[in-house]
């Protein structure tokens, strides 16, 4: 089964080196965003049709490992 973080790319001159869906121009930031404004899952992908369920969760495991690189100073 493939990572779910393999899904996030990360590509020099693409929407400034943000962390991205499959090279698709929609960052992680992106998704998070409308999730946090009440889109579902659902809306989601019939918006963006080229987005899977699993890219969805991607950005959300992304998102969450962030919190182990946190630093406190």
């Amino acid at each position: 089964m493939e990572s779910l973080n393999s899904r996030i790319t990360i590509t020099r001159g693409l929407r400034s080196g943000q962390p991205c869906i499959r090279d698709l121009r929609i960052t992680v930031w992106d998704i998070l965003k409308w999730l946090g404004n009440g889109a579902s899952h659902a809306q989601i992908i019939r918006d963006y049709p080229e987005f899977m369920e699993e890219d969805i969760l991607a950005a959300l495991q992304w998102a969450a490992a962030l919190k182990d690189n946190t630093v406190v100073r």
